[in-house]
């Protein structure tokens, strides 16, 4: 069984003049969020045996910062086709993954990331999958299971076993205005 886990980056700051939004950074509640979801993928004992994610700054500082939490710097392979990518383009690069990895992590964005949780999971009565198509807020955790090969993994064949949000752990960290 592989167990994929993506990860959208935290929080970022729209209000720092950068010129492109791929230089944009992460704000004050998006590193604190950040920070926190590391701290319970410790507790949770997650691990990964390959990651990939999106270059852009605001996926870069959120994984400095689950790092801080986590207790371990996680050092993915860095690829240019997540940054803003499609489910479909997504799946092609899951596609892409080395065989013996059993457990692996992809960084990246929505609504790329959301797209593809509601792609590889069945629709139904999946409370989480409910959860996901609801709102796949920044800094969350989408953990899917399915049997077979990473080049295999299609349409409806995954389990959707966690959706971690920031807020489920500190309420504080849930929706506002800013």
């Amino acid at each position: 069984m592989k167990t994929l886990t993506l990860l959208r980056h935290a929080k970022s700051g729209w209000d720092d003049p950068v010129a492109r939004d791929f230089d944009r950074p992460l704000n004050a509640k998006g590193k604190r969020a950040a920070a926190m979801v590391g701290r319970h993928m410790r507790s949770l004992g997650l691990a990964f045996d390959h990651a990939i994610a999106s270059p852009a700054v605001r996926v870069s500082e959120t994984l400095e910062q689950i790092g801080s939490g986590y207790g371990r710097t996680i050092a993915p392979d860095l690829d240019r086709r997540v940054y803003l990518a499609s489910a479909a383009t997504l799946l092609d690069v899951v596609h892409g993954f080395p065989a013996e990895a059993e457990s692996a992590l992809l960084v990246g964005h929505n609504p790329g990331l959301e797209d593809l949780v509601l792609m590889l999971v069945a629709d139904g009565t999946d409370p989480l999958r409910d959860a996901v198509e609801d709102k796949y807020p920044t800094a969350s955790i989408a953990e899917l299971q399915f049997d077979g090969e990473w080049a295999s993994i299609a349409t409806g064949t995954a389990r959707l076993t966690r959706f971690i949000r920031p807020r489920d752990l500190d309420p504080t960290l849930g929706p506002d205005a800013d």
